[in-house]
């Protein structure tokens, strides 16, 4: 029966984190124009998600339900999340070698996972919700999305071509095997990111933590596993015995995480069932009980909760000043309120992953850094899909509208500015309507009229010079990602406070007397 229960916690990781690979490679575009099953439901059953959601935003997402229920089953059973659920911790047991290190890391012991917890959900109280940053479940996906995955895209392409170049006229017999790669497994576009390799080195440094200390990130830093083990603390689920029997003792040695004293911590306890497996003894079980059992205070000490609020003012406070370029910066459709998307957003970069046309970036310091890895358009880079609605599917909280696509068509992003010292027909008074043939506006949000300039030669010539009608410019960047000029584009596309939707049309007389405005 042991071993009953420890091989179903083992079948129900691995299940679990097949599942997470799984919609990781269908959050990627296939083809379709909708993605049904996404890598965000692990998002929407995140607590940590959750909590700073709602103390960020100071509102409910029925999107979010799951993540309650998980709050209402920890209650119940403990912090089982842990360690049947979570794809990261998974991910650790598999690398964790077979012969375990038990010995505490001082420098991380004690109250540390209060220090990160604390200041996280104090400064969502204070309107900057940065918990994204070290959910676990968004340091795994960000490393995949921004390293590995692309990483291995790139060797894959790499690889196939110099297997094409040593078969020679045999290539067509493998082809269908790349064609099914392609088609479901690499990504669909090569993309480098930024803050990649500090999103691998993050992770990688997580894995590297177990050569130390089994399951020291889950014990002593990871904020989702700080506030499942508070929780699960009200469980009436208990370990019996509550400590290490005297005649043995063995169970030090198995369990992946701590015994305090003699007595197993309940906040660490991910109920892994090692030590019922491993007792030698059939002296130990996991069920209901009304038995009192030692534990720490039921509140972090009082200099925790005071540190923890000076931590989360410290975060926010300074996070309120940004600089004059940096206040209106490029979001996704839809994002129309840039406070109200900061708080909401959990940085997992589900939505850059899917992005079509390569428009969507993590941010660095370019929105500040309470913006820190949030989605950004870079236009120069790619540009917004005009039929594309696939960075709102995916969104888990709902910072990025699911909209139709009608009404995606309308969100605007930003408006578009010729650079006169850039922009062909203005620098060197020469004909291009590259920016106009490619805007995907029906009425067409660039246009062109013909004056009479003069030329570089010093002779009046007859030049198509280009405008914007900003009433039905909805910034999508394509303008600026294809204008030929090297280096600077010609036409930049800029952020605005205004980001209402534009109208459904424009009538023909408002573009007549738009037209004969003086340039």
């Amino acid at each position: 029966m042991c071993f009953l229960k420890k091989t179903t916690a083992r079948i129900s990781q691995l299940l679990f984190l097949a599942l997470f690979l799984l919609l990781f490679i269908q959050t990627e575009y296939r083809g379709h124009d909708q993605i049904n099953a996404a890598v965000n439901a692990f998002f929407r059953a995140d607590p940590l998600v959750l909590v700073s959601y709602l103390l960020a935003a100071k509102t409910w997402s029925w999107l979010l339900l799951p993540a309650l229920l998980m709050i209402l089953a920890t209650l119940l059973l403990g912090r089982f999340f842990c360690g049947w659920i979570c794809p990261l911790g998974t991910l650790l047991d598999l690398l964790t070698p077979k012969q375990r290190s038990t010995r505490p890391i001082t420098w991380l012991s004690g109250n540390m996972k209060y220090w990160l917890l604390l200041p996280l959900l104090f400064a969502s109280l204070f309107n900057l919700n940065l918990a994204g940053l070290l959910d676990p479940i968004a340091i795994l996906l960000r490393g995949l999305t921004f390293f590995l995955y692309p990483l291995m895209g790139l060797t894959a392409r790499e690889g196939w071509v110099e297997l094409y170049s040593l078969i020679g006229e045999q290539r067509d017999a493998i082809a269908p095997a790349y064609n099914l790669l392609k088609q479901y497994l690499l990504p669909f576009r090569e993309t480098l990111y930024p803050l990649s390799f500090f999103s691998a080195a993050l992770l990688i440094g997580i894995i590297l933590l177990e050569r130390l200390e089994t399951r020291a990130w889950c014990r002593h830093l990871c904020p989702l596993g700080t506030l499942l083990g508070w929780l699960g603390r009200f469980s009436p689920f208990k370990r019996l015995p509550v400590g290490l029997c005297a005649d043995c003792g063995q169970c030090r040695a198995l369990c992946p995480t701590t015994f305090d004293q003699g007595v197993l911590n309940r906040e660490e306890c991910i109920l892994c069932m090692e030590c019922q497996q491993g007792c030698p003894h059939q002296r130990i079980s996991f069920r209901p009980s009304s038995k009192l059992q030692p534990a720490g205070p039921l509140l972090p000490q009082r200099r925790l909760l005071l540190g923890g609020m000076a931590g989360g003012l410290l975060l926010a406070v300074p996070a309120r000043f940004r600089q004059p370029e940096q206040v209106w910066p490029l979001r996704p459709p839809g994002v129309q309120d840039e406070n109200a998307f900061l708080k909401k957003c959990v940085r997992c970069g589900e939505c850059m992953k899917v992005c079509l046309k390569n428009a969507l970036y993590p941010a660095a310091w370019q929105s500040g850094w309470e913006g820190l890895y949030t989605p950004l358009v870079i236009p120069r880079l790619g540009y917004c899909e005009y039929n594309c609605t696939l960075c709102g599917q995916v969104c888990p909280t709902g910072a990025i509208p699911n909209l139709a696509v009608e009404q995606k068509k309308r969100e605007v992003i930003g408006k578009a500015v010729f650079d006169r010292d850039h922009c062909l027909p203005f620098a060197r008074k020469m004909d291009c309507i590259v920016c106009e043939e490619h805007c995907p506006i029906p009425e067409k949000a660039i246009r062109s009229r013909e004056v009479q300039v003069l030329g570089l030669d010093g002779v009046m010539t007859t030049v198509k010079e280009p405008y914007i009608v900003e009433e039905i410019c909805n910034g999508c960047g394509i303008c600026e990602y294809v204008c030929p000029v090297e280096t600077r584009a010609g036409i930049r596309v800029y952020g605005v406070k205004d980001r209402r939707p534009i109208k459904q049309a424009v009538s023909g007389q408002l573009l007549h007397q738009i037209e004969k405005l003086p340039y």
